[in-house]
């Protein structure tokens, strides 16, 4: 665990942005499984129903199974209740989106006026935090709006028009619809920017100084990333107060991820995949390529063949990409075949395999991807397509 003033100086330079590689190194691509044995033990301080948060809001929290906090929970709630700007350094997966939801909801609770406006790189991603607000706020008459990409802009419109109280949303989208004046960013006076890294890789970077700029002076700002590059270093510190940053990053891939290669050795590379997944053990499977066209081609490769198989990528309208990972999240289908883009978003559990059709073209992009398997210190292995 991590946690200290974001502007204090610090030798050890924690903001070192991991190097971009065109070609990732097959060498880090096998490594065993071992029994999981966390770096650094982080003694957890409290629980949720020990939070000063609102009895309904602990009973939400309570029906969703929750105990405990995680790490980043622990240590982000209740700084962020006391109306602390935060920087939160988390790889995915640890916790975040309950780190900011349940402070931020709260606070809506018992102040009316209180706007929250989440900002997160993909549609998926979105929904995702979209349904945990909406379990977090039963009962409790707090509405939010999804505002993103790939559906119908004239519903998101209807929804700012009811004036919710939580507003997610995809950069494009938010600023398109500042742009109509349909959503007034300068009410928010709360805002969380998500994966903020995977923003600036993603090419939004602008779009967040732009969205950021239509802020209200005086507002809570909550800030979730990976690494902080000094593009996003410079974005914090111009638009907090005094920031206080968590760092609960553990190591790049899960100890309890197998990684290995797969070689063809001269035969056909989609020949090879058929016979991996016709395995015993590859239960519920994602395999990750490179292109949205070459996704699409694989996936109706596969289908030919028989195997019963789903596709994320960004030729998808938004309903059919909900409906591809609700059918796997459901065990529908075995099979998910996504981009990066679109697999930024994939959080479901129990998945055996990742399989990676395609390297990915950054090490950063292959840890998040195989960080789709192996989750909740089960087992999960890792397998990548090498020439």
């Amino acid at each position: 665990m991590y946690r200290k003033s974001f502007n204090q100086s610090n030798q050890r330079q924690p903001f070192r942005h991991q190097r971009r590689i065109k070609t990732v190194d097959a060498s880090l691509l096998v490594k065993k499984a071992r029994e999981e044995i966390p770096q650094e033990t982080h003694i957890i301080k409290h629980e949720f129903s020990s939070f000063p948060i609102s009895d309904l809001l602990k009973k939400n929290i309570a029906e969703k199974g929750y105990i405990t906090p995680l790490p980043i929970q622990d240590e982000v709630i209740p700084l962020a209740l006391q109306g602390r700007d935060i920087v939160g350094i988390a790889n995915t997966g640890t916790g975040k989106t309950a780190a900011f939801l349940i402070p931020l909801i709260n606070k809506i609770f018992y102040n009316r006026t209180q706007k929250v406006l989440v900002v997160v790189p993909t549609r998926e991603l979105a929904v995702q935090i979209r349904d945990e607000a909406r379990i977090f706020t039963t009962s409790m008459n707090i509405f939010s709006v999804l505002c993103i990409g790939g559906v119908n802009i004239n519903q998101q419109i209807q929804g700012l028009r009811k004036n919710p109280n939580i507003v997610i949303g995809t950069p494009g989208r938010l600023k398109d619809l500042k742009n109509q004046g349909k959503l007034n960013i300068a009410s928010c006076n709360n805002i969380v920017l998500d994966e903020v890294d995977r923003m600036l890789d993603m090419g939004f970077i602008n779009d967040v100084k732009f969205i950021m700029s239509h802020l209200p002076k005086y507002r809570q700002s909550l800030f979730f990333s990976a690494t902080v590059p000094p593009v996003i270093k410079k974005i914090i510190e111009t638009f907090s107060q005094n920031p206080i940053m968590i760092s609960v990053k553990s190591q790049e891939t899960a100890v309890n991820i197998d990684q290995d290669i797969i070689k063809t050795y001269g035969k056909i590379k989609i020949d090879v995949l058929c016979e991996l997944l016709k395995q015993e053990g590859f239960n519920k499977v994602i395999i990750f390529g490179r292109t949205k066209w070459g996704i699409e081609k694989l996936s109706r490769q596969l289908l030919q063949r028989g195997l019963n198989v789903a596709a994320l990528h960004g030729n998808k309208n938004q309903n059919q990409r909900q409906r591809a990972l609700e059918s796997f999240r459901r065990n529908e289908v075995p099979i998910l075949l996504a981009t990066d883009v679109v697999g930024r978003g994939i959080d479901v559990d129990d998945v055996t395999h990742v399989i990676n059709y395609d390297l990915p073209e950054t090490y950063d992009d292959y840890v998040h991807r195989i960080g789709r398997t192996g989750r909740n210190s089960k087992k999960g292995i890792a397998l990548s397509f090498v020439d």
